[in-house]
């Protein structure tokens, strides 16, 4: 399977090819659209053809999910979604929260168990929108010594942050949007489902979105243990060949995997758009110095999406009211395609839009 082939099935599967797509349909929700910075989630969305600005104030949560970052949802989906991020087992739940399963484990604390008790506590506390570092102090004065840790930065004890995180959904909490410092508030009349079922199973909706993949690309997605990713592997996963390693996809995709058109169209994907959060970075962007800019450990810009390729960098450069777009682009790109991304951006963040800067080649 070529690599041109793989990056346009992954277009198609998330939307990105779309002018217009309703929110049920909005493919990427099934995984959750990381809601981090200006051009988060809710501008995955707004790529995907959903109106963002039409929906219901209470169509979308926000929720602390995978690897503990704050994920965007369908409201009404949130009792399956619960069901679906819950860690796999015990050691899966112990790889997720890092080092705070240490002293859990030492203290003969199961980790699935002790992620229930903060939840349990942070229920609660919250009776009421309150702060994150109001719960925070809330909860370091009720729980015992191996949940809380020396923080050196906050010159402070209190609880580790991955629990914190992890338990939040558990207790049937979310995110107030647009709160910084986050507010945590009770989801109404929340109650986790027993079972995620098939459109919100992580390990297929991440085969469906990012596929063709390996337990290892999914596991690194979830901070989850390669072994239990295998032991759920699905059933109907059929081998290709792809990125020179064999990988899987989902039986139902296959022929779209291999018959698929070629992805057309120009977008400005956010720095942390599911289409850049696939696990086989140098599938999607082949050289290791572009990798490493796209990437980097702190600030990362956003990426050019044309064609199917990831063809260069932008930034965002505010100010009051006026936006300005610094781009870096590696290949050459029409223009106009930019420019009416650009604007379209501007439109999505209610400002008026200065200019757009380029380096590199340009059509």
């Amino acid at each position: 399977m070529t690599r041109a082939r793989v990056l346009g099935f992954r277009v198609h599967a998330q939307q990105l090819d779309r002018e217009s797509t309703d929110l049920v349909e909005a493919a990427v929700l099934d995984l959750g659209a990381q809601e981090t910075g200006p051009d988060g989630g809710r501008w995955a969305l707004a790529l995907r053809g959903v109106d963002t600005g039409a929906l219901a104030p209470d169509a979308l949560a926000d929720v602390w999910t995978i690897r503990g970052a704050p994920h965007l949802y369908r409201r009404a989906d949130l009792a399956q979604v619960a069901a679906a991020v819950a860690p796999f087992s015990d050691a899966d739940a112990a790889k997720r929260i890092y080092d705070a399963a240490r002293p859990l484990r030492a203290a003969g604390i199961g980790v699935v168990d002790a992620l229930d008790t903060v939840a349990a506590a942070m229920r609660t506390i919250v009776t009421k929108p309150t702060v994150k570092g109001a719960v925070s102090t809330r909860l370091t004065a009720v729980m015992p010594e191996p949940y809380l840790r020396e923080c050196r930065p906050c010159q402070a004890t209190h609880l580790y942050e991955m629990p914190f995180r992890l338990a939040a959904l558990r207790a049937g909490l979310e995110l107030q949007h647009g709160t910084s410092p986050p507010v945590l508030t009770r989801i109404p009349k929340f109650k986790a489902a027993a079972a995620a079922g098939e459109r919100f199973d992580v390990i297929r909706a991440y085969l469906r979105l990012l596929g063709p993949a390996t337990p290892q690309h999914v596991a690194a997605y979830l901070d989850a243990p390669v072994t239990d990713v295998k032991r759920r592997w699905p059933d109907d996963a059929v081998e290709v060949r792809a990125g020179g390693e064999r990988r899987w996809i989902l039986a139902a995709d296959e022929a779209r995997l291999r018959d698929g058109p070629p992805a057309r169209g120009t977008r400005l994907l956010g720095p942390y758009d599911l289409f850049l959060q696939a696990k086989d970075r140098a599938l999607v962007v082949p050289d290791a110095a572009r990798a490493k800019q796209l990437w980097p450990v702190l600030g990362r810009p956003g990426a050019v999406l044309h064609d199917g390729e990831v063809v260069g960098l932008w930034r965002p450069r505010a100010a009051g009211r006026t936006l300005a777009v610094a781009m870096e682009l590696w290949a050459r790109v029409p223009m106009k395609a930019v420019e009416a991304q650009a604007e379209r951006l501007a439109a999505f963040r209610d400002v008026r839009l200065t200019g757009v800067t380029t380096t590199g080649p340009s059509a």
